[in-house]
């Protein structure tokens, strides 16, 4: 025992780094374990609109695999998209593949050159699709951790599938989130139907793609919401479907209650209508020359006329036009009912007698006119309804 002890501490003794050297060797390892690091932008792909993302993996600061996902315009002429995703070899500083288009079956090439530069790396090199070259010169890109990159993938699509009230979402606007090979089908399913499809919300985006999801967005009338959103649930692919943010602003919204327009199980829309049209005309100082409710969407359509006040001398016409909605005060139904009047919209014509002033609207089209409304009609809407407003900092009628 005495001679193993010995032997021990001549061992210690004739190596005294041997320790040090062990424990210096654990940090060294963990650095050249793998790891995985993204790039969420490579400039001046694709005329600068390629949404791209590049995932590294890396043995230390060596590169020994990377995949590259680009998303990018399939024309110029429409916002549809094409993708490809390319596993590339890497070979010291330099990453190459080749694959094809998801979705138009072209031929991809890419052959780039990495390079590190102070705290961020430069690609050079090409990208060949089908036919089209792409030289990249991208200089200053910065890299993230998985956490990172998983962090900014998060979506909200904006769907509320049960919300207790209309305060955050919209009576008449419905989301559906669906599986993108199931959506042609969903929407030939809604051919001849009364619902609206936003043209925007067709398009597959880049996010929609990586997820194999898109949200359709469809406007109702508010008394089938419910029952097309329940319909749109046990669609097969569909994700998720329920109410979203439209055209409602709480703060040109009124609360009533429903036992006055009430005929049966149904409400007098026109008798309501002819009431709102009275005050708002009231308020106008104009007369009524419209009213009526669309057989798909449940607005509401008012028109008014009054004598223009800009050129008294020419007899010149204000035609105002006003959009409401009509709903329950929350999904399922209520003894309460929520009015929404948009802000007024003025147009000025020639209606006098004889030849006519061709008058144009200089506004651009990007470009919305001011439209003035000092009338007090909501207070006036609040007062003859026996109605409430919507309080937003307590988050309740008042």
């Amino acid at each position: 025992m005495r001679a193993t002890l010995l032997l021990v501490a001549g061992l210690l003794a004739a190596s005294p780094h041997l320790v040090l050297a062990q424990a210096k060797t654990s940090p060294k390892a963990a650095t050249t374990g793998s790891e995985t690091r993204y790039f969420t932008s490579i400039d001046g792909l694709m005329d600068g609109n390629a949404d791209v993302v590049l995932k590294e993996t890396r043995q230390g600061k060596a590169v020994t695999g990377a995949v590259l996902d680009v998303c990018y315009p399939a024309d110029k002429t429409s916002d549809r998209k094409d993708r490809f995703i390319v596993n590339l070899t890497a070979n010291g500083q330099s990453l190459s593949g080749t694959t094809q288009s998801l979705v138009d079956k072209q031929q991809v090439a890419v052959k780039l050159t990495q390079k590190p530069s102070a705290d961020s790396f430069d690609f050079r090199g090409q990208i060949t699709v089908g036919t089209s070259v792409t030289e990249v010169t991208s200089s200053d890109n910065s890299d993230m951790s998985e956490k990172e990159f998983q962090d900014s993938q998060t979506v909200d699509d904006g769907i509320s599938a049960a919300p207790k009230t209309f305060s955050d979402v919209s009576p008449e606007a419905v989301g559906v989130r669906i599986k993108l090979d199931a959506a042609v089908e969903f929407l030939k399913g809604l051919k001849g139907q009364d619902v609206e499809i936003a043209l925007g919300s067709l398009a597959v985006t880049c996010d929609a793609m990586r997820a194999g999801e898109q949200t359709i967005n469809l406007t109702v009338d508010p008394d089938r919401a419910g029952a097309l959103i329940a319909k749109a649930k046990a669609t097969p692919g569909v994700v998720n479907a329920g109410w979203i943010a439209g055209i409602v602003e709480m703060d040109r919204a009124i609360r009533f209650a429903a036992a006055d327009w009430r005929e049966g199980d149904k409400i007098n829309r026109d008798k309501l209508a002819t009431t709102v049209s009275n005050v708002l005309a009231k308020s106008f100082a104009a007369k009524a020359a419209g009213a009526s409710w669309s057989p798909v969407t449940g607005k509401l359509k008012l028109t008014f006329k009054r004598p223009s006040p800009l050129y008294p001398a020419l007899e010149l016409t204000d035609i105002i036009e006003v959009t409401g909605l009509l709903s329950p005060d929350k999904p399922g139904g209520s003894d309460s009912l929520m009015l929404w009047i948009s802000a007024p919209v003025t147009t000025t014509t020639d209606e006098a007698a004889g030849a006519k002033l061709n008058l144009v609207d200089e506004s651009t089209a990007d470009e919305e006119p001011e439209q003035r409304d000092g009338s007090g009609a909501i207070a006036a809407l609040v007062k003859d309804l026996k109605g409430q407003r919507w309080d937003a900092d307590n988050s309740v009628w008042k």
